[in-house]
């Protein structure tokens, strides 16, 4: 054997000790024992070695059945933390959190995307300073923080775009300017992607290689995945489905030529609420109007089948040159809309797209809860700082920085 490689070995073993007490911790010896597939002596000695350095900490005891209570054993929290935002044109919501993954602070800071770049930048800080303070931590106490933003950064810039709701973050090097702020490197990413990673990870894609995700909310976005990557683009804008001109392929009329428009203009929130009028369902915003319709159709009323069918028409035009040139294995519906439509807008876009091109593509809604964009951006920033402090390969590599462009293995 050659030299050094017992220390190699012992490396090895103790990635694998942290990252299985990571995935399924607190675990007894015997537990972890089975899991990494040593023996009890060489156990016992890596988790005496591991606390000592202060890794790894004593967790309670194994309680129930007969004989002596087992030892568990857990990944120290308090190595590093960690900070997820997600970005809104309404404000913030961050949550910071220990690198086992314990949340131990969610604090949401009303902001105006208008303004200046020093309001919108010094309102960051503050939301991330008072989010630390409620956590009992200091930004210094930080390792890395992630943003869910709209829109796109361009990696050679830093500046954002394709986001017209969000003035005041655009023109400067939004990472950079955010880790000069507070002194903590802050990587950007799209928030339709981290919803993207979120599914990979949580979600119904946990084994799925190639998709394409869907955003129906008040606004429009997209995200590509392909052979469990990220596709972001040489600007960072791929997946930006919004800014596609289509034609109009709806029944009713309202107002927009069947030469068409812009994919975004077709099916964001107001487009849906006047597309509902037009088939005479009235509603204050566009999930609402769905959530109707389907409500109709499922007490056997026809009123709502033809807007849903119109706005399956319009959701598949949009969709379908994606789904022609990659052949995705899944189209993956989310956003408030998307998942107000649940299955049965899922089964008529897929008729709708079965019209129009080949692959035989299966729509589907997104099994993810409320706060899945920080959610993402949550299990991005944990994979980035496990891999900085224990070496470990995450499912989800770090979003692009400025002049960095890496995609995201999965």
């Amino acid at each position: 054997m050659r030299a050094g490689s017992p220390r190699l070995l012992r490396e090895i073993n103790d990635r694998a000790a942290i990252d299985a007490l990571l995935r399924d911790g607190p675990l007894t010896r015997s537990e972890l024992e089975y899991a990494i597939g040593l023996s009890k002596p060489a156990t016992a000695q890596l988790l005496a070695r591991l606390e000592e350095e202060g890794v790894v900490v004593r967790e309670g005891l194994r309680g129930g059945g007969r004989g002596p209570r087992a030892q568990l054993w857990a990944v120290n929290g308090s190595i590093a933390n960690i900070a997820a935002v997600d970005l809104t044109p309404r404000g913030l919501d961050v949550v910071i959190a220990d690198v086992s993954g314990a949340t131990l602070a969610e604090y949401l800071h009303p902001q105006s995307a208008r303004g200046t770049a020093d309001e919108v930048v010094g309102g960051f800080r503050q939301a991330v300073v008072t989010a630390c303070e409620m956590a009992g931590r200091t930004v210094e106490d930080l390792t890395h923080v992630i943003v869910g933003a709209p829109g796109a950064v361009n990696p050679r810039t830093g500046h954002l775009w394709l986001a017209p709701h969000m003035p005041a973050w655009e023109g400067f090097d939004m990472p950079g300017r955010l880790t000069d702020e507070i002194g903590v490197p802050v990587s950007i990413e799209n928030d339709v992607n981290l919803v993207a990673l979120e599914e990979m990870s949580a979600g119904i894609a946990v084994e799925t290689r190639n998709f394409v995700m869907v955003w129906l909310d008040q606004g429009i976005g997209g995200a590509i995945v392909m052979d469990r990557k990220l596709v972001r683009g040489a600007t960072g804008g791929a997946g930006e489905i919004d800014w596609m001109y289509v034609p109009d392929r709806a029944a009713a009329d309202t107002g927009i030529p069947p030469t068409g428009t812009r994919f975004g203009d077709l099916v964001s929130s107001p487009s849906v609420v006047k597309l509902a009028k037009a088939h005479g369902i009235a509603a204050r915003n566009g999930w609402t109007a769905v959530t109707r319709a389907v409500q109709l159709m499922a007490s056997g009323q026809q009123q709502g089948e033809p807007f849903l069918t119109d706005l399956a028409r319009r959701v598949a035009t949009g969709v379908a040159g994606l789904v022609s040139v990659m052949d995705p294995e899944l189209v993956l519906l989310c956003g408030k809309t998307g998942l107000a439509g649940g299955e049965t807008l899922c089964r008529l876009i897929s008729t709708e797209l079965r019209s129009m091109v080949v692959p035989r593509t299966p729509v589907a809604f997104s099994a993810l809860g409320v706060n899945a964009v920080r959610a993402g951006a949550l299990h991005s920033a944990l994979a980035v700082v496990r891999e900085q402090v224990f070496g470990l390969t995450g499912h989800i590599t770090e979003p692009s920085r400025r002049q960095v462009v890496s995609p995201a293995d999965a």
